[in-house]
């Protein structure tokens, strides 16, 4: 009788475990209203596009089956090569640019300087701008008549000042616009997990002897390990993705020096109206941009979710 009442609330206490371990889990019902609306806006989507990568189908009337022919010209199609290889390009510079500077900036934008919310809200204007706003701006800034390009141009090598007009200029252009649009986003990203760094940890630093640089580099960057992570993904898929920016700026040119896949997507469907053409490489670029972000997650063991604050 005396060894069941230990064994009685034994039994009690992992029931009530249990019971709590439920109430703080929600259950699939709750995921349900994201999973319907992945479906609907995405996965429908998706599919539609997949069955018109096996047609031929101009836009108007019914799709023609044609079976692997889409599929076949893909792999020949050169132009379709060179339009991945300035994309990739293209992603490269981009994250090569966008993370250092947005980086430095969070990690400074989460301090305590003189003025600071001031001028990160100024910093952080060009989030409230649409793609296209900012697309004309820049165009009207590049212009090589009345732009600013035509005064300073010849400074950084284009004495005419037509810095688009050129293979070169006019990739380096669309790198600087992008950035100039989306480092403040993940500055954002990088300022709220830099104010999570506990303080202990750069008191502790402090106490060793460690100066500005070493504190950032022992102890700021191990802490932001997932943000970067995070910021990178978003920044290479996006880079993937970009279309109305280089449709603005350059329209592809000069020649196709700056024809990335997006608008090669676009120019077979509403200029070659070639949909089924253009479906398969709307599928190339989702299954590019899918295949990179796991292998970011993969090799960079953010799957496993560890946490910044372990051993604390």
């Amino acid at each position: 009788m005396t060894a069941a009442v230990p064994v009685a609330r034994r039994r009690a206490a992992r029931a009530a475990e249990r019971g709590t371990d439920r109430a703080a889990r929600p259950g699939a019902v709750w995921v349900l209203p994201a999973v319907l609306f992945f479906g609907l806006f995405a996965g429908l989507p998706l599919v539609l596009v997949a069955v018109l990568s096996f047609t031929s189908w101009n836009g108007l009337g019914t799709p023609t089956f044609n079976g692997l022919d889409n599929w076949r010209r893909l792999l020949k199609d050169s132009s379709v090569l060179d339009s991945l290889r300035i994309s990739a390009i293209l992603t490269v510079l981009s994250w090569a640019v966008q993370t250092p500077l947005a980086l430095l900036l969070g990690v400074w934008a989460a301090g305590r300087q003189r003025n600071r919310a001031v001028l990160s809200s100024v910093f952080f204007l060009p989030l409230l701008m649409s793609t296209a706003a900012i697309a004309i701006t820049w165009l009207t800034l590049l212009d090589p008549n009345f732009g600013l390009a035509a005064k300073f141009g010849h400074y950084i090598g284009f004495p005419d000042g037509n810095i688009i007009g050129s293979p070169r200029g006019a990739l380096a252009c669309i790198v600087v616009v992008v950035t100039w649009q989306f480092v403040p986003f993940h500055t954002l990203l990088y300022q709220a997990a830099a104010r999570q760094v506990p303080r202990s940890l750069y008191d502790a630093a402090t106490v060793d002897g460690a100066g500005r640089v070493r504190q950032f580099r022992h102890v700021t960057l191990p802490q932001l390990r997932n943000t970067i992570v995070t910021s990178s993904v978003l920044m290479l898929v996006g880079s993937l993705t970009y279309f109305e920016t280089v449709l603005i700026l350059t329209q592809g040119g000069p020649g196709t020096s700056t024809t990335i896949l997006p608008q090669k997507m676009y120019i077979s469907a509403f200029r070659d109206y070639q949909m089924g053409y253009a479906s398969v490489i709307a599928l190339a670029l989702v299954a590019l941009g899918t295949a990179l972000s796991l292998l970011i997650v993969r090799f960079s063991g953010f799957a496993k979710m560890r946490s910044t604050l372990e051993g604390m």
